[in-house]
């Protein structure tokens, strides 16, 4: 099957994680299988992966492109959503690992795939689904969910200052015809922004909201905010947990989610002592995010908005 995805931040990712023969890891977005299959040539022989992946698609690329790791039991994986991972390590026995790694977002084989619906330079249905056989897809999101929390959604996950504007007309047209492909709702909004003026040059028009009712379709945010602290009690001391980010909000999400684990203290700032008796967890391994080289960009434009986010279990 073909799933095209380039693992992004690839060798700062493999530093970052700071394997060894042997190592343990769990690659909680699989994806096409890159990040997943340098990890198990740095871990050789022994190393072991549990990879999981929402994306059944993705699971059947790896199941053949890394088929020799999967008959040596050198790697596991598991089709479900990331924030069901504790329990998914318990019972595969990847628990007190040496590494963890996120790579979030959706990948290349989503955004080249047509009938997947995560494009606008594509026409196809308005699905976003990174599992297909669950959930509501982004046209039942854009037919039917009402007026407040539309703009809400495209406000919170998108920061697209013309939310009001574009819901208006999004519900001016589903009264007669239902909006049910990527095209036609990335014309709409371009009218719309069109009209107010106001043309980025640099990103299509679309692309906000178009970000925005991927992260509503998938819960992303809030599945990133569960699996999180379920880290804490699968990593060994001195494991790593490495976090690449695309966009602003989930990134704010893992800076807050380090810092927090990074502190012994969490009590407001105008306490005269410590009430909380907060054991910190993690120690930053980065201090700043790790972007792409100037090299991979050239090799992969669509890596430019990564940022990658270390922390050493204490």
């Amino acid at each position: 099957m073909s799933y095209h995805h380039e693992p992004v931040l690839l060798q700062e990712v493999l530093h970052a994680l700071n394997l060894t023969p042997g190592s343990t890891v769990i690659d909680c977005t699989i994806g096409g299988g890159g990040h997943t299959e340098a990890i198990l040539e740095k871990t050789a022989p022994d190393g072991r992966v549990l990879g999981i992946d929402r994306d059944l698609d993705a699971i059947h690329a790896v199941q053949e492109r890394l088929a020799g790791a999967i008959e040596q039991k050198r790697l596991v994986l598991v089709h479900d959503r990331f924030d069901h991972l504790a329990e998914h390590a318990e019972e595969n026995n990847f628990t007190n690992v040496d590494a963890i790694l996120f790579d979030l977002g959706a990948s290349s084989h989503h955004f080249d795939t047509s009938t997947r619906g995560f494009s606008f330079l594509h026409d196809g249905p308005l699905d976003m689904r990174y599992d297909t056989s669950e959930g509501k897809t982004a046209a039942d999101i854009i037919n039917h969910t009402k007026e407040k929390e539309l703009i809400s959604i495209f406000r919170t996950y998108g920061e697209e200052r013309y939310a009001g504007r574009i819901v208006d007309a999004i519900i001016a047209e589903r009264r007669s015809t239902p909006i049910t492909s990527t095209v036609a709702l990335a014309e709409l909004i371009q009218r719309i922004v069109r009209k107010a003026g106001s043309l980025d040059m640099h990103i299509h028009p679309a692309t906000r909201v178009f970000q925005a009712l991927r992260i509503a379709v998938n819960d992303e945010l809030g599945a990133l905010g569960r699996a999180l602290p379920q880290t804490l009690s699968l990593l060994k001391k001195g494991g790593r947990l490495a976090i690449i980010t695309f966009h602003s909000i989930e990134d704010h999400i893992v800076k807050d989610f380090f810092r927090k684990e990074a502190r012994e203290c969490l009590c407001p700032k105008e306490f005269p002592i410590c009430r909380c008796s907060h054991t910190p967890q993690l120690t930053l391994v980065t201090k700043k995010g790790i972007s792409p080289s100037v090299e991979e960009l050239k090799r992969n434009p669509r890596a430019r908005s990564a940022t990658l986010r270390v922390a050493e279990k204490i």
